[in-house]
């Protein structure tokens, strides 16, 4: 079994072996959850998928939150270990353009769009997921669009402006279509299509729909 992993003579796991099963334990759980749901993901289902028992688990999480919480910062660290850095380009378009380009390959992979998914439809009986979702990361990508709005004030690109505020209007906008297609609501955008969208979505975002 997973969780009988190589020993110390004192019978503890080797580091090593802590960390392959700490891994399995969240690869499994990861699964889980984005196939499950929250409610329907159990710890004792879990334990049981990776030969370990209960007490394994909840020695090294408190409980089901902790658990999903560090499911999320699993997630959101990979996608972000893929994502470019978002250096400042020929023009603001062009930057955000490329960061554009990175946001939507990781929101409409399988794996976000189940995890939106979830959240969507869960956040009503767990009012919590949304903060577990906020506390694992998940704003990082405001974090870095606001970054690159400051730069752009800063060397005159663009006006003063509360970039925060800003970023969440950019995700939103660039966001919030595609994924309602790829949740089934409308059909698919495919690669073209979605090419499309993102410099619609960047045009309007800097220029308004005023001349």
């Amino acid at each position: 079994m997973i969780g009988q992993a190589a020993r110390r003579s004192g019978g503890r796991p080797t580091a090593k072996a802590a960390a392959a099963l700490e891994t399995t334990i969240l690869d499994h759980a990861t699964a889980a959850f984005l196939a499950e749901g929250y409610a329907a993901t159990t710890i004792e289902a879990i334990a049981r998928a990776c030969g370990v028992a209960k007490r394994t688990i909840y020695a090294r999480w408190n409980g089901k939150p902790e658990l999903f919480r560090a499911v999320l910062e699993g997630l959101i660290a990979r996608w972000m270990s893929d994502s470019r850095d978002w250096a400042d380009g020929d023009t603001l378009e062009a930057t955000l353009k490329a960061a554009a380009d990175d946001i939507l390959s990781v929101a409409l992979t399988a794996e976000a769009i189940a995890l939106h998914r979830l959240i969507i439809a869960e956040t009503g009986r767990f009012p919590e997921l949304p903060l577990i979702l906020h506390q694992a990361g998940a704003g990082l990508g405001t974090v870095r669009i606001a970054a690159l709005l400051d730069r752009a004030i800063a060397r005159g690109a663009l006006p003063p402006q509360d970039t925060a505020f800003a970023a969440e209007q950019f995700l939103n906008l660039l966001l919030t279509g595609p994924q309602r297609r790829a949740l089934g609501l409308g059909a698919p955008l495919d690669s073209v299509q979605i090419q499309q969208w993102r410099d619609a979505a960047v045009a309007l975002f800097l220029f308004g729909i005023a001349p």
